[in-house]
């Protein structure tokens, strides 16, 4: 390295700090040999690289509900709340990384024994509270004692059902004993927000987190805003003064209000009008692929969807490919009814592909006789962006194949409230889960809380517990490949994509790896994005 590509780099980490002005930098850099471009593209890089604190977020996210509430107990983690909530408001034992790693969050480390069937976490010294409280061993056994309490309409309440004992062991220590062991049961301690203990419960109605933003106000289905925790546990995160989550639903009025000024990021962009996005210099398009899908469900225990073959004549009753293409404009893969991304360790493709075939559809319709059948499948921009317009292209094709779909468009809002889980045919979306044993349990397992097809199936079910305590990698292989298969076979899942992530944000918004197992930087984009 030269003397002057030395200075070069010295000055960029100046620049970095506001200890070089562009000028100065730009001289360097052109002695160094650097065109003027480059020089100045190289001061902006490092400029924005590197933290800085202050000024008000706001952000623009769609699917937000009025039956919203604090409680996570029953809340429904859609981005808003998952976001606002979550993601700003609270921490967890454990966090997923930029890699799809499971990390330590509240607590310092995580350590098995007995085969994973017990896990102690200790927790790290110094995180408080925003009352001031310091976070024990107590407050964590109440916080995930509070999902499995009588009554609960918990998601996590199928996850934590292999729980046998939460207990504190003094101040600063967790145990866990489980069931069966459980090499993934970190990642589930994730998705738990820690509260403080409160006679015999949790304080969920207080707000009273964690997190490296304080509540300031939550209007269910409206807005959330927040405050900087001045004592946050995690001092080199959490760069704003203000964070202010709005719900705006409409993706027309999301995109308005990214191109006004009045949110500096939107999630869910149209894909139809993203060249226009593009032509404004102060955006930027961010796409990220994770686990996420967008579907359709078919209620299995209501007719016509109670038969197998009904079910696959309307797997087959779909273009995928031309979908993905003319909705998507290919931002997205193929689903092949198998809810496992690719990425995910244990996922499988599994075979036959369902692919558009219209002998396959009549042949089974006629064997069951159901060729005059209407199917009434209800969709909304709700469910996912472009769910419509794909139930609308998906008609054509199903009326060539000799299937009556009927699309019922279901307004916006409150479609979270009268739709699903209520209708035996309508479009949802998955983030998705970072192992295979969190996405069947939450959404397959046969007593699973948002288990929206309820299919129930013996030999699943059978297999779920037992890949969960396998600790052989090719015996939980073959495990996992066969539930796969089952599901594509027999379930009520019509994965159409599994989509990207593409959202928009102003050029003053800048940001690290980006982690993909929830949109918006894993909830996280409040503690981990700043103002360049």
């Amino acid at each position: 390295m030269t003397e002057f590509e030395t200075k070069l780099k010295l000055s960029a980490k100046l620049a970095a700090k506001g200890r070089v002005s562009r000028r100065d930098f730009v001289q360097l850099a052109l002695a160094a040999g650097l065109t003027a471009t480059a020089a100045n593209a190289m001061f902006v890089q490092a400029v924005r690289a590197e933290p800085k604190k202050g000024g008000t977020l706001k952000i623009g996210i769609g699917d937000a509900a009025a039956t919203d509430t604090l409680d996570p107990g029953s809340t429904n983690v859609n981005p808003f709340t998952g976001t606002a909530l979550f993601g700003t408001l609270s921490n967890s034992l454990t966090e997923i990384d930029s890699k799809g790693n499971v990390v330590p969050d509240l607590a310092e480390s995580f350590e098995p024994s007995d085969g994973a069937k017990k896990w102690v976490f200790k927790l790290r010294k110094g995180a408080t509270f925003h009352n001031g409280k310091t976070v024990t061993a107590d407050d964590v056994v109440a916080s995930v004692r509070h999902h499995n309490v009588k009554g609960t309409k918990s998601v996590m309440k199928s996850l934590l059902a292999s729980v046998k004992n939460v207990v504190a062991d003094g101040a600063e220590t967790v145990v866990f004993e489980l069931d069966g062991g459980n090499a993934d049961f970190p990642y589930i301690m994730s998705d738990i927000p820690v509260m403080p203990a409160k006679e015999g419960g949790v304080d969920w109605e207080s707000g009273i987190r964690t997190g490296p933003y304080m509540l300031e106000k939550f209007e269910p289905g409206v807005i959330a805003t927040f405050n900087k925790n001045p004592s946050y546990f995690k001092s080199d995160m959490g760069w704003f003064d203000r964070v202010e989550c709005l719900a705006i639903n409409d993706v027309k009025a999301r995109t308005n209000a990214l191109n006004t000024g009045e949110v500096h990021y939107m999630d869910r962009c149209d894909l139809k009008t993203l060249d226009i996005l593009r032509q404004n210099p102060d955006l930027v398009i961010s796409e990220t692929t994770g686990y996420g899908h967008y579907v359709y469900v078919m209620n299995v225990q209501k007719a016509p969807f109670d038969n197998p073959d009904v079910r696959n004549a309307v797997k087959y009753s779909l273009n995928r490919d031309e979908i993905v293409r003319k909705v998507f404009l290919g931002h997205g893969a193929v689903g092949n009814d198998n809810p496992i991304a690719p990425t995910v360790k244990f996922a499988i493709d599994p075979q036959p592909k369902h692919v558009y075939d219209p002998d396959i559809v009549k042949s089974l319709l006629k064997k069951v006789g159901a060729e005059n059948t209407q199917f009434d499948l209800s969709v909304a921009d709700a469910g996912f962006t472009g769910a419509t317009d794909s139930a609308l292209l998906w008609q054509e094709h199903a009326r060539a194949a000799g299937l009556n779909l009927n699309v019922i468009r279901e307004p916006n809002e409150g479609y979270w409230d009268n739709v699903w889980l209520k209708k035996p045919f309508y479009a949802s979306y998955w983030a998705g889960r970072p192992t295979c044993d969190w996405m069947f349990t939450t959404a397959y397992a046969a007593e699973a809380v948002w288990n929206e097809t309820l299919w129930k199936n013996p030999r699943f079910n059978e297999l779920l517990v037992a890949a969960r305590s396998e600790t052989d990698d090719t015996k939980r292989a073959g495990m996992y490949a066969e539930m796969q298969q089952l599901l594509h076979d027999d379930g009520g899942l019509i994965n159409v994509v599994f989509n990207s992530y593409v959202d928009a944000h102003t050029k003053a918004l800048a940001h690290g790896e980006v982690a993909s197992n929830w949109p918006m930087d894993g909830l996280k984009i409040a503690e981990r994005w700043w103002f360049a």
